[in-house]
């Protein structure tokens, strides 16, 4: 047996031997095999993505079988298979046998259509053989038309799970994509296995990175109700707002899953993004989609026992933030918008869990900061993409790189406001109530001041690449200004 993997090859037996060209055609699969994906689950949600009034259609094409949904998804939409992942120890494999003469045959139960989208990008095989609208060309039907066209082991096959298992009893050798050690087992006890392609198997921390929890720490923000009546220290409160938390952590993963699955191909377009486990075909689509449902019920199971007004308010942004992934992050300013009034919501979901009261002051200056930062986020990605290769017309969702001077004036100007609404609260009698030495508060005032610059400056100098929230955490003068923030607020009750 030979073992390949994406970045090496070890060989094994005669060279000359296998120098030699092989008279029996190799069959190669798509779905997980050729590619490190699934077309199909790409096709739907680029549907989703673009023509989402179509997704009505697809319960009415299913009932008249796999074969024509396949075919009518085809028609409908294509992923752009230029970026799709494929394998690259696979790819290099292929190249080989083609250049020693070696007869090639794309056989997939993926549409005709988008099968020979995939031909003509890789341009390897001499024939492609699909699903046609009226056969759907998988597990069995597929072992019958290789059979009829080649004979009973008069091909070899290359797969990589169960639904492969009929046409490798038909084949004369099997090569396998990493298989899991059962299937390679079962297989090898009917044929030949002559070749393993392997990837590295993703970890349990692939799978949770996808889960953005670094992204989590936003959630903290359902403490600040507390936080801001000098709550902090009623134990049953304190339950009830980390039981918000880990329903927001709950619902806020699904969303991310959900937004990765629909930017798949922007995602691999981006040139950090690409790195995403979605995107670059680390782990499966399916786990996704299995994980969605499945957090997001949870978090509405944890949300409508703390309270039926929090899990209105977990719906209402569950739902704000589908049309973000969906639309209204391609709308310039609405997208800003829409991710400051997701950040106000988490503020409003922790005051409907504890029951408290919010101020208005409170949501007006989470709205104006969160604003900024939300600005800080696209001025960042704005500065990424120029500094690529041909970057010098770079656009970012529904903004230009010459927006860049406007998205400096309006985040800075919004975190000034910010900075403007505490300075106003710090003087109003509710503050004099709420704060012994609420004096205090003007130091806090100038933190912020001088954070919101820090912050603009870093971005105007490149050194914001992702997400501001994040970057504030992990910078150190970020930290100690935000330390310095929290020890006044302290220091003034």
């Amino acid at each position: 047996m030979v073992l390949l993997t994406d970045t090496h090859a070890v060989a094994s037996g005669d060279s000359t031997k296998a120098a030699a060209p092989d008279p029996v055609p190799l069959v190669v699969d798509l779905d997980g095999t050729l590619l490190r994906t699934n077309s199909l689950i790409e096709s739907l949600f680029v549907l989703a993505r673009t023509k989402p009034s179509t997704l009505f259609k697809l319960p009415v094409w299913w009932m008249r079988g796999r074969a024509l949904f396949k075919h009518r998804l085809a028609a409908a939409v294509m992923p752009d298979v230029h970026w799709l992942p494929f394998r690259v120890g696979l790819l290099e494999f292929l190249r080989e046998q083609k250049r020693l003469g070696r007869t090639l045959i794309l056989a997939t139960g993926a549409d005709e259509k988008l099968a020979r989208e995939v031909d003509r990008e890789v341009g390897l095989f001499d024939d492609v053989k699909a699903s046609d609208g009226i056969v759907d060309l998988s597990g069995e039907r597929k072992r019958d038309r290789l059979v009829a066209d080649f004979g009973p082991r008069g091909f070899d096959y290359i797969g990589h799970d169960g639904r492969d298992y009929e046409v490798w009893c038909s084949a004369r050798r099997a090569l396998l994509a990493s298989p899991s050690p059962h299937l390679l087992q079962i297989v090898g006890e009917r044929t030949p296995v002559e070749k393993v392609f392997t990837d590295i198997r993703a970890r349990w921390q692939d799978y949770l990175d996808a889960l953005r929890p670094l992204h989590w720490v936003k959630n903290t923000l359902v403490f600040v109700p507390l936080v801001a009546v000098h709550r902090v220290f009623e134990f049953a409160l304190v339950g009830r707002a980390l039981l918000a938390f880990i329903a927001f952590n709950m619902c806020a993963s699904g969303l991310y899953l959900l937004n990765d699955l629909l930017d798949l191909p922007a995602d691999r377009r981006h040139p950090q993004k690409k790195t995403r486990m979605l995107a670059a075909g680390r782990i499966p689509l399916g786990y996704a989609l299995l994980m969605m449902p499945i957090l997001t019920l949870g978090a509405f199971a944890v949300g409508s026992y703390l309270s039926i007004a929090f899990a209105g308010v977990l719906a209402l942004y569950t739902a704000l933030m589908i049309g973000y992934s969906m639309r209204l992050k391609d709308i310039a300013l609405v997208d800003v918008l829409v991710l400051a009034g997701g950040y106000a919501l988490r503020v409003a979901a922790g005051a409907a869990a504890s029951d408290i009261r919010i101020s208005a002051w409170l949501l007006t200056l989470c709205v104006f900061l969160f604003f900024s930062l939300a600005l800080i986020k696209r001025y960042a990605e704005l500065i990424v993409l120029e500094s690529e290769p041909g970057g010098g017309s770079a656009h970012a969702r529904g903004y230009l790189g010459t927006d860049k001077v406007v998205l400096v004036a309006q985040g800075i100007a919004s975190g000034y406001l910010a900075v403007m609404v505490l300075a106003l609260y710090t003087n109003t009698p509710i503050s004099q109530h709420l704060y012994a030495h609420h004096d205090y508060f003007w130091g806090v005032c100038l933190l912020l001041l001088y954070w919101v610059s820090y912050l603009w400056m870093a971005a105007t100098r490149g050194r914001i690449a992702g997400d501001p929230v994040i970057f504030a955490l992990s910078d150190r003068g970020s930290r100690w200004t935000i330390v310095g923030m929290g020890l006044l607020a302290a220091l003034s009750i």
